[in-house]
């Protein structure tokens, strides 16, 4: 022990500090070691002594960290960011760098609760939101991306129909009945060329997904829905994009395959011996795409849209879709969002129908 404190004492004599020094003898050279102050990261701190550390780490290094974040920002900047923060809507803040999600949502509801922001350092007591998130979100508020425009990809309907088909004999449809397959009913949406809706309305079947696939009741139930679908120039029935390798929704594909083989069967009895097939398929990403639905490789609601459709129909003088009265009465509340009962499948079969006649044009 002698030896080292004489050691110690050697090298402090001489200026040498810690670990930083080669000594003579047969100790080996070390590298100098360092901590980094884990708040800001800014410097790298050479180990002197251990009496000396906890003084330099609070007094020096990290006495940017306790500014409160109002000292960053001019009195302009800070008002421009309280603005906003205190005023714009969920979907407004969604469209801030960092706030999509559930963090906009709970500062709508933050200011509901505690009012509005009085200051830039408040806003780091919304639940999720950091310091460091927070001065992002600042700074993109203050500097905001520009917008580039979105370059809408071309779909080319003919690789989304099956069978394939000439797109002459696809020009001369003057109306077509889109069919959705659901899990317990089964949606279509009569339209014309002029995107006027004829006929829209879904049947629910008892027996879908009930226990094993007994073909005798699939085939009644599908039956009865084939006897109300009205006849068209064409019959599109949406191909659904679930993936066979998740098995866990093998009974789902199991059975919408079967509804939809049923459906073809049925339908195509329409169609004289001869003639060009007036039954297809649709693939379902492709209305997705169309109507920009598409989520990573998931497609999300499209109630939103329709919504979107029939408020039109009743305020434009040209709109997209033309909807009877008689129907925007009866289906004016079947989109709602967090509805149970919702229509999806009303939604879909609408949404796919208008996507057929704007690709066609295209």
């Amino acid at each position: 022990m002698w030896i080292v404190r004489r050691l110690l004492s050697s090298a402090v004599l001489r200026g040498h500090y810690g670990l930083l020094c080669r000594t003579t003898g047969s100790l080996p050279e070390v590298s100098p070691r360092y901590l980094q102050c884990t708040c800001c990261w800014r410097s790298r701190i050479t180990v002197a002594g251990f009496d000396a550390l906890n003084g330099s780490l609070s007094s020096e290094l990290c006495s940017d960290d306790k500014q409160s974040l109002d000292a960053f920002y001019t009195h302009e900047q800070r008002a421009a960011i309280l603005q906003l923060l205190n005023n714009a809507t969920e979907s407004e803040l969604a469209n801030i760098k960092l706030l999509r999600g559930r963090k906009s949502v709970n500062i709508v509801e933050y200011r509901s609760r505690h009012g509005p922001f009085k200051n830039l350092e408040s806003v780091i007591n919304v639940p999720l939101v950091k310091h460091k998130s927070a001065v992002i979100v600042f700074n993109s508020i203050l500097n905001p991306p520009e917008k580039k425009e979105k370059r809408k990809a071309k779909i080319q309907l003919a690789k989304f129909i099956r069978p394939e088909i000439d797109r002459g004999h696809l020009e001369e449809a003057n109306t077509i009945v889109s069919v959705i397959c659901g899990t317990n009913k089964v949606a279509w949406a009569h339209m014309d060329r002029a995107l006027t809706v004829l006929d829209w309305q879904q049947q629910e079947c008892s027996s879908f997904m009930k226990g094993t696939y007994m073909a005798s009741t699939y085939l009644e139930e599908i039956s009865s829905v084939v006897s109300h679908i009205p006849d068209a120039d064409f019959f599109i029935v949406e191909k659904p994009g679930i993936s066979m390798q998740n098995t866990t929704l093998f009974p789902v594909m199991a059975h919408l395959r079967t509804v939809e083989a049923m459906l073809f069967a049925l339908l195509t009895q329409r169609q004289e011996a001869g003639d060009s097939p007036r039954v297809l398929n649709m693939m379902r990403v492709a209305v997705g795409r169309h109507f920009d639905l598409i989520v990573g490789e998931s497609r999300t609601s499209g109630a939103q849209v329709l919504r979107q459709m029939m408020t039109e129909s009743v305020t434009k003088k040209a709109p997209r879709v033309t909807f009877p009265h008689d129907l925007l009465v009866k289906y004016r509340n079947a989109f709602q969002m967090g509805s149970h009962k919702r229509g999806e499948e009303l939604c879909d079969a609408l949404l796919q129908a208008v996507a057929f006649y704007e690709l066609l044009g295209e």
